[in-house]
């Protein structure tokens, strides 16, 4: 978790705040630290370009909260269109530029900011939320041929695809996924300094709630289940999700994943390259 400047300063506060509550009742303060684990510290509220804002203006309910998205058709009939699901603390007009290659590319193109992101509603983003979302867009809007995820998203769209049609046809593409829920939450916990019990009601509190545990969100299981063909991107210096994470996955030896490494471009800025988006594009 990479921090600005007010979120440190308030990290005190917060630590303290929770770990006196532990004291008294560790559920409560589970249930506090993984309300704020699943809470975005900023929203990106740029609209996009004058292309970006092109697209067809899409919305939907969700949880009491407004979903929005957008769609651009392909200049041509295309029977391929594309799903683009970003990651956390982003929104779907970071990733305009691969919206207009693949449109130009003769494309049709789908993306949704997620929960809690850019123009939807809400304050937090659960993962069966993220994926739920993705169920509803793939009925409102599909079939789609092909996938593109960053971070969360590409993690959020292997937990969709594992349980939903698709074929060694469909394309998807992972660009730096989060491959690991049970790490981020380490990486939570060491941050907060939470006790080993407080991280036991949290999961505890995952599996009541949505049915399974934090190690079953896990890119590497839902691979068991993903028969599409994958171009997994990850770059070595990501601070995001770790590098090691995708040699892991890479150890794991699924034949319909080919992967890309490249160096010094961190979690954010692999997807910008200009290299990567035409690896990406061509791929698609």
């Amino acid at each position: 978790m990479i921090m600005k400047i007010p979120q440190k300063l308030a990290l005190p506060y917060t630590r303290a705040r929770i770990n006196i509550l532990s004291l008294a009742s560790p559920r409560k303060a589970a249930i506090k630290a993984f309300r704020l684990f699943c809470t975005p510290q900023q929203r990106v509220t740029k609209k996009g370009s004058a292309f970006f804002q092109q697209g067809q203006p899409l919305s939907f309910r969700y949880n009491n909260h407004t979903v929005r998205g957008r769609h651009w058709p392909s200049v041509e009939p295309s029977k391929k269109k594309v799903l683009i699901a970003h990651g956390f603390e982003s929104a779907s007009p970071n990733f305009e530029g691969y919206v207009a290659a693949l449109v130009q590319k003769g494309y049709e193109v789908v993306a949704f900011d997620a929960p809690a992101h850019g123009a939807s509603g809400g304050s937090r983003i659960l993962l069966p939320d993220y994926v739920n979302v993705l169920r509803t867009i793939e009925q409102n809007h599909g079939p789609f041929h092909s996938y593109l995820g960053h971070s969360l998203g590409g993690l959020a769209l292997a937990l969709f695809l594992e349980n939903s049609p698709h074929n060694k046809v469909t394309r998807l593409v992972l660009v730096a996924p989060a491959v690991e829920t049970t790490l981020a939450v380490d990486n939570f916990a060491r941050l907060l300094r939470l006790s080993p019990e407080v991280v036991r009601e949290m999961d505890d509190y995952v599996q009541e709630t949505s049915g399974h545990h934090f190690a079953w969100y896990s890119l590497r299981r839902a691979f068991h289940h993903i028969s599409a063909d994958t171009l997994y991107v990850q770059d070595e210096a990501d601070r995001v999700t770790p590098f090691k994470d995708a040699l892991l996955v890479q150890k794991d030896g699924h034949s319909n994943i080919r992967f890309i490494f490249t160096k010094g471009l961190g979690h954010r800025k692999v997807y910008k390259d200009e290299t990567v988006m035409h690896r990406i594009v061509g791929f698609l």
